[in-house]
Protein backbone atom coordinates (compact mmCIF):
# COMPACT_ATOMS: atom_id res chain seq x y z
CA UNK A 1 0.00 0.00 0.00
CA UNK A 2 1.41 3.55 -0.77
CA UNK A 3 0.62 6.21 1.86
CA UNK A 4 -0.55 9.36 1.06
CA UNK A 5 1.51 12.15 0.21
CA UNK A 6 0.23 13.59 3.94
CA UNK A 7 1.59 10.54 5.49
CA UNK A 8 4.59 9.66 3.88
CA UNK A 9 8.49 0.98 1.36
CA UNK A 10 24.13 -20.09 -5.70
CA UNK A 11 23.95 -21.10 -1.97
CA UNK A 12 25.66 -19.84 0.91
CA UNK A 13 27.85 -22.00 3.29
CA UNK A 14 28.62 -20.32 6.70
CA UNK A 15 31.98 -22.05 8.12
CA UNK A 16 31.65 -21.47 11.98
CA UNK A 17 35.02 -21.77 13.82
CA UNK A 18 36.44 -20.61 17.43
CA UNK A 19 33.50 -18.32 16.84
CA UNK A 20 33.96 -16.90 13.41
CA UNK A 21 32.29 -17.14 10.72
CA UNK A 22 33.40 -16.71 6.74
CA UNK A 23 32.44 -16.03 3.05
CA UNK A 24 32.66 -19.11 1.74
CA UNK A 25 31.15 -19.83 -2.30
CA UNK A 26 28.52 -17.80 -3.40
CA UNK A 27 27.48 -14.80 -1.28
CA UNK A 28 24.03 -15.12 0.20
CA UNK A 29 21.36 -12.40 -1.10
CA UNK A 30 20.19 -9.51 0.62
CA UNK A 31 16.47 -9.24 1.08
CA UNK A 32 15.76 -6.36 2.63
CA UNK A 33 11.84 -5.64 3.72
CA UNK A 34 10.86 -2.30 4.32
CA UNK A 35 7.15 -2.56 5.89
CA UNK A 36 5.01 -1.11 8.91
CA UNK A 37 2.43 -2.70 11.35
CA UNK A 38 0.52 0.38 10.73
CA UNK A 39 0.21 -0.77 7.17
CA UNK A 40 -2.62 -3.57 5.79
CA UNK A 41 -0.84 -4.56 3.17
CA UNK A 42 2.15 -5.80 4.91
CA UNK A 43 1.63 -9.07 6.65
CA UNK A 44 2.16 -11.01 3.53
CA UNK A 45 5.41 -10.00 2.38
CA UNK A 46 6.16 -10.56 6.29
CA UNK A 47 5.40 -13.43 5.90
CA UNK A 48 7.51 -14.38 2.54
CA UNK A 49 10.61 -12.52 4.56
CA UNK A 50 9.60 -15.28 7.65
CA UNK A 51 9.67 -18.49 5.39
CA UNK A 52 13.21 -17.62 4.02
CA UNK A 53 14.67 -15.65 6.47
CA UNK A 54 16.97 -18.68 8.28
CA UNK A 55 18.20 -20.03 4.45
CA UNK A 56 21.80 -20.26 4.76
CA UNK A 57 21.97 -18.39 1.24
CA UNK A 58 19.78 -15.80 2.42
CA UNK A 59 20.31 -12.31 4.81
CA UNK A 60 17.11 -11.33 5.62
CA UNK A 61 17.05 -8.25 7.27
CA UNK A 62 13.18 -6.72 8.33
CA UNK A 63 13.23 -2.23 8.26
CA UNK A 64 10.09 -0.91 9.94
CA UNK A 65 9.39 2.22 8.76
CA UNK A 66 8.42 5.44 10.48
CA UNK A 67 5.77 7.12 7.79
CA UNK A 68 2.68 5.15 8.67
CA UNK A 69 2.95 6.15 12.51
CA UNK A 70 0.20 8.03 13.55
CA UNK A 71 -2.72 8.62 16.15
CA UNK A 72 -3.75 5.09 15.83
CA UNK A 73 -0.60 3.05 15.93
CA UNK A 74 3.33 3.41 16.25
CA UNK A 75 5.20 1.06 15.07
CA UNK A 76 7.40 -1.09 18.14
CA UNK A 77 10.36 -1.78 16.14
CA UNK A 78 10.29 1.47 13.55
CA UNK A 79 13.82 4.14 13.19
CA UNK A 80 13.25 7.26 11.20
CA UNK A 81 17.16 6.02 9.87
CA UNK A 82 15.30 3.03 8.54
CA UNK A 83 12.82 5.10 7.04
CA UNK A 84 15.93 7.04 5.65
CA UNK A 85 17.72 4.47 4.33
CA UNK A 86 14.75 3.50 2.25
CA UNK A 87 14.56 7.33 0.71
CA UNK A 88 18.17 6.06 -0.11
CA UNK A 89 16.93 3.23 -2.38
CA UNK A 90 14.06 5.28 -4.19
CA UNK A 91 16.56 7.65 -4.43
CA UNK A 92 18.91 5.15 -6.18
CA UNK A 93 16.51 3.17 -8.00
CA UNK A 94 14.67 6.47 -9.01
CA UNK A 95 11.35 6.21 -7.69
CA UNK A 96 9.34 9.13 -6.74
CA UNK A 97 7.97 7.78 -3.42
CA UNK A 98 8.30 5.46 -0.51
CA UNK A 99 6.03 2.62 -0.40
CA UNK A 100 5.17 -0.34 2.41
CA UNK A 101 5.86 -3.42 1.26
CA UNK A 102 8.78 -3.25 -0.36
CA UNK A 103 11.29 -5.68 -0.54
CA UNK A 104 15.07 -4.36 -2.38
CA UNK A 105 17.53 -7.21 -3.25
CA UNK A 106 20.78 -6.90 -3.04
CA UNK A 107 20.34 -3.16 -4.07
CA UNK A 108 19.77 -4.09 -7.41
CA UNK A 109 15.98 -4.61 -7.43
CA UNK A 110 13.01 -4.17 -5.87
CA UNK A 111 9.35 -4.83 -6.03
CA UNK A 112 6.32 -5.15 -3.57
CA UNK A 113 7.13 -8.84 -2.38
CA UNK A 114 3.42 -9.29 -1.13
CA UNK A 115 3.07 -11.83 -3.57
CA UNK A 116 4.83 -15.50 -2.67
CA UNK A 117 5.18 -16.26 -6.44
CA UNK A 118 6.85 -12.64 -7.28
CA UNK A 119 9.01 -12.78 -3.88
CA UNK A 120 10.51 -15.84 -4.87
CA UNK A 121 11.20 -14.54 -8.91
CA UNK A 122 12.89 -10.97 -6.79
CA UNK A 123 15.40 -13.31 -4.44
CA UNK A 124 16.56 -15.50 -7.01
CA UNK A 125 20.34 -14.66 -7.26
CA UNK A 126 21.25 -13.85 -10.87
CA UNK A 127 24.42 -14.68 -12.33
CA UNK A 128 27.09 -14.43 -9.71
CA UNK A 129 28.97 -10.92 -8.90
CA UNK A 130 32.27 -10.75 -7.54
CA UNK A 131 33.00 -8.92 -4.80
CA UNK A 132 35.78 -9.35 -1.54
CA UNK A 133 35.35 -11.99 0.82
CA UNK A 134 33.90 -11.34 4.35
CA UNK A 135 34.91 -12.71 7.47
CA UNK A 136 33.63 -12.11 10.85
CA UNK A 137 35.15 -12.80 14.25
CA UNK A 138 34.23 -11.64 17.70
CA UNK A 139 34.65 -7.99 17.58
CA UNK A 140 36.03 -7.13 14.05
CA UNK A 141 35.05 -7.82 10.65
CA UNK A 142 38.13 -8.67 7.78
CA UNK A 143 36.98 -7.80 4.33
CA UNK A 144 39.69 -8.87 1.26
CA UNK A 145 41.25 -7.40 -1.25
CA UNK A 146 38.80 -6.73 -4.45
CA UNK A 147 38.17 -4.46 -7.43
CA UNK A 148 38.30 -0.81 -6.48
CA UNK A 149 34.55 0.37 -6.44
CA UNK A 150 33.85 3.39 -8.57
CA UNK A 151 33.15 6.28 -5.88
CA UNK A 152 34.09 3.98 -3.32
CA UNK A 153 31.96 1.29 -1.01
CA UNK A 154 30.25 1.39 3.08
CA UNK A 155 30.58 -0.69 4.99
CA UNK A 156 27.46 -1.52 7.01
CA UNK A 157 26.75 -3.59 10.51
CA UNK A 158 22.83 -4.45 10.85
CA UNK A 159 21.91 -6.18 14.35
CA UNK A 160 18.51 -7.84 13.92
CA UNK A 161 16.68 -10.21 16.32
CA UNK A 162 16.59 -13.50 14.59
CA UNK A 163 13.36 -14.66 16.83
CA UNK A 164 10.08 -14.74 15.95
CA UNK A 165 8.11 -11.33 17.88
CA UNK A 166 4.46 -11.79 18.20
CA UNK A 167 3.07 -7.95 18.19
CA UNK A 168 -0.65 -7.29 19.32
CA UNK A 169 -1.47 -4.41 17.63
CA UNK A 170 -4.00 -1.88 19.16
CA UNK A 171 -4.85 -0.03 16.56
CA UNK A 172 -4.63 1.37 13.06
CA UNK A 173 -5.21 -0.61 9.58
CA UNK A 174 -3.71 -3.92 11.55
CA UNK A 175 -5.92 -2.87 15.05
CA UNK A 176 -6.93 -6.05 17.04
CA UNK A 177 -4.41 -8.49 15.22
CA UNK A 178 -1.35 -9.80 16.09
CA UNK A 179 1.37 -9.70 13.84
CA UNK A 180 4.43 -12.30 13.63
CA UNK A 181 7.92 -10.48 12.72
CA UNK A 182 11.18 -12.14 11.84
CA UNK A 183 14.95 -10.82 11.41
CA UNK A 184 13.58 -7.34 12.60
CA UNK A 185 16.54 -5.05 12.65
CA UNK A 186 17.71 -3.03 16.05
CA UNK A 187 20.80 -1.15 14.96
CA UNK A 188 22.48 -0.35 11.64
CA UNK A 189 25.48 1.54 11.60
CA UNK A 190 28.30 2.81 9.07
CA UNK A 191 31.19 1.21 10.31
CA UNK A 192 33.48 2.19 7.64
CA UNK A 193 34.76 2.06 4.14
CA UNK A 194 36.15 -0.34 1.77
CA UNK A 195 38.06 1.15 -1.33
CA UNK A 196 38.95 -2.49 -2.84
CA UNK A 197 42.05 -3.15 -0.22
CA UNK A 198 41.96 -5.54 2.83
CA UNK A 199 40.38 -3.92 5.39
CA UNK A 200 39.84 -5.29 9.23
CA UNK A 201 37.07 -3.09 11.24
CA UNK A 202 36.29 -2.96 14.55
CA UNK A 203 32.98 -3.62 15.22
CA UNK A 204 30.64 -1.95 17.88
CA UNK A 205 29.35 -3.28 21.30
CA UNK A 206 25.66 -4.58 20.74
CA UNK A 207 23.32 -2.82 22.43
CA UNK A 208 20.94 -5.92 23.44
CA UNK A 209 22.33 -9.40 23.66
CA UNK A 210 20.75 -12.42 21.38
CA UNK A 211 20.91 -10.16 18.07
CA UNK A 212 22.40 -11.69 14.79
CA UNK A 213 25.20 -9.86 12.89
CA UNK A 214 25.17 -9.05 8.76
CA UNK A 215 27.70 -7.16 7.01
CA UNK A 216 27.02 -5.39 3.94
CA UNK A 217 29.08 -4.45 1.40
CA UNK A 218 27.85 -1.70 -0.68
CA UNK A 219 28.45 0.94 -3.29
CA UNK A 220 27.94 4.39 -2.28
CA UNK A 221 24.60 6.21 -1.85
CA UNK A 222 22.54 2.87 -1.63
CA UNK A 223 24.24 1.33 -4.39
CA UNK A 224 24.47 -2.34 -5.64
CA UNK A 225 25.67 -4.45 -2.56
CA UNK A 226 29.27 -6.36 -3.46
CA UNK A 227 29.72 -8.36 -0.48
CA UNK A 228 27.67 -9.42 2.35
CA UNK A 229 27.80 -11.94 5.74
CA UNK A 230 25.85 -13.23 8.64
CA UNK A 231 27.12 -14.85 11.84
Amino acid sequence: MIPSPLRLAGLLSLAILGGCSAQAGPRPVVVELFQSQGCSSCPPANANLAKVADRPDVIALNFSVTYWDGPGWNDTFAQPKFTARQWDYAHALHHDNVFTPQIVVDGRRDGVGADPGDFGRLITPPAAVAGPTVSLAAGSVTIGAGATPVGGADVWLARYDPRVLNVPIRGGENGGRTLPHKDIVREFVRIGGWNGAAETLALPAARESGLATAILVQTAKAGPILAAAKG
